[in-house]
């Protein structure tokens, strides 16, 4: 009898399960797809390659819509009915604006179709099809969840950052696949090394699709050459009492950037004021935001104070807007750059606005060429998060925000031979990093051990070595590198 109870119990079990199934399948939405975004156009030939392949590898410029309608043709192929199509995001800004976003598209209040779940905040429900998180999100699930049970898609977006969390996920998918043949990868990137991706995934196939971009002129303004020139003073002295308040308060701001950088050399003030002519000269090219690029929090407050400060003198400031945009933003903050607006913006924004989020109405960018980056020092024994220039294809990806709904001007405030001078791609974290740290991550995650994790770029022997020899002078492993 106890036999006979536990095989009803089982068939009781299995045929819940297939009534959830149908009821799911039966509500599956049917999606509709924007038909300028150039993904749209490439539709179909993305659902085929999902359909023959376990790992497809899409490569979308800025603009391509890649984000938000590839969880839409997952659906449409009646993925997300026997688990969730997971859709990992680098940053919880855009996991949660980008959720949205597919909530808005697919007619469905947000946290039903489509949740999210990030650190803190949790808004899903069981009528969930597609649940955006962050990458870090899903890497914490496999503690609990080793073969990724509650995923049938999993989508990895902007593989290109490189983060440890993502290097640690595509190596964790690709041990897994095999024990998952009915998962789902579909790896996501900027045009940037997509053959690396899919030499990782042993010859996944390649989907390029353009972006929706318009032309973008890129204006170099090094720091010291803000445009204050001996002939503006000419004109000025040549007119004399026929220039309006503004001309005259341009004049004199760019006089004192150029004093400022050549007497104190203090770059902090000099890039402050370089931002405020930039934007100066931009308000007079016509209507449009204009997006900046600064490299952490704190410039972008110490900037926006310097912006207020000048609006009541200057009449183009007077009626813009200035908002922050950066990672720790509060939801309310986060929401009103994405409000329709009236007045003109500018947009003070870390390379969170480069490849996660999309601003709307951006027609002009200035780029500072710098971002924080976190790098080890073998000789100080620890890992700094310093301010760094930032490689060309990362100037190119900020570039390209400002072309999406016109012609766009990109100002970057230094020179085109400091461009050149700089590595073409950004390095990637684990290449940058402790490795001490990485290996007590990976222990900490159950990862396995570091020199057989499948990375896609693999730290030297001698690096994990040394890795190792730090964390038993710190008495956190035994001399078998085991964890203590």
């Amino acid at each position: 009898k106890p036999v006979e109870k536990s095989l009803t119990d089982i068939a009781n079990a299995l045929q819940r399960s297939a009534q959830k199934m149908q009821a799911r399948l039966s509500a599956l939405p049917k999606p509709e797809y924007p038909s300028e975004l150039p993904v749209s156009a490439k539709k179909d030939d993305i659902a085929a390659a999902i359909q023959q392949h376990q790992v497809v590898i899409v490569c979308g410029e800025t603009g391509s819509g890649k984000t938000t309608q590839l969880p839409k043709i997952c659906l449409e192929l009646g993925r997300g009915v026997s688990g969730l199509i997971g859709h990992t995001q680098p940053r919880r800004i855009a996991a949660r604006s980008v959720a949205s976003r597919i909530a808005q598209e697919l007619n469905s209040p947000l946290g039903q179709t489509v949740g999210y779940k990030v650190r803190f905040n949790d808004k899903l429900s069981e009528s969930s099809y597609i649940k955006l998180m962050t990458d870090g999100i899903l890497l914490a699930e496999t503690q609990g969840d080793k073969f990724l049970n509650a995923y049938d898609t999993i989508i990895i977006d902007e593989a290109h950052e490189r983060s440890l969390n993502i290097d640690f996920l595509l190596g964790y998918l690709k041990q897994l696949l095999p024990k998952r043949p009915d998962l789902k990868v579909i790896v996501t990137s900027a045009t940037i090394d997509a053959e690396r991706f899919s030499n990782h995934f042993v010859g996944a196939p390649i989907i390029e699709v353009s972006g929706r971009t318009y032309p973008v002129e890129v204006r170099y303004r090094p720091l010291g050459k803000s445009g204050f020139r001996a002939k503006e003073i000419a004109e000025a002295e040549n007119a004399q009492f026929d220039l309006d308040d503004d001309t005259i308060f341009g004049i004199a701001r760019k006089a004192k950037t150029e004093a400022r950088w050549l007497e104190e050399d203090d770059e902090e003030e000099a890039i402050e004021e370089a931002i405020l002519d930039a934007a100066d000269d931009l308000l007079r090219q016509g209507d449009g935001d204009i997006l900046v690029f600064l490299p952490g929090e704190r410039e972008i407050r110490d900037t926006a104070d310097h912006l207020r400060k000048y609006q009541g003198r200057s009449a183009k400031l007077k009626h813009i807007e200035v908002l922050p945009l950066f990672a720790r933003l509060s939801i309310e903050d986060q929401q009103k750059i994405f409000k329709s607006h009236s007045a003109r913006r500018i947009v003070l924004a870390t390379n969170v606005a480069e490849t996660s989020l999309t601003v709307p109405g951006i027609k002009y960018v200035i780029d500072a060429g710098l971002a924080r980056m976190n790098r080890y020092s073998p000789r100080a024994k620890v890992e700094q998060l310093q301010i760094e220039k930032i490689s060309q294809a990362a100037a190119k990806q900020r570039a390209g925000r400002c072309g999406r709904v016109s012609n766009g001007i990109c100002v970057r405030l230094y020179s085109e031979e400091d461009f050149n001078s700089r590595p073409a791609f950004t390095e990637p974290e684990i290449l940058r990093s402790s490795l001490a740290s990485v290996i007590l991550r990976m222990a900490a995650l159950r990862l396995g051990d570091v020199t057989e994790f499948p990375f896609i770029e693999a730290p030297s022997s001698r690096l994990i070595a040394d890795g190792y020899l730090l964390l038993q002078e710190l008495g956190a492993v035994n001399e078998q590198r085991q964890i203590t």
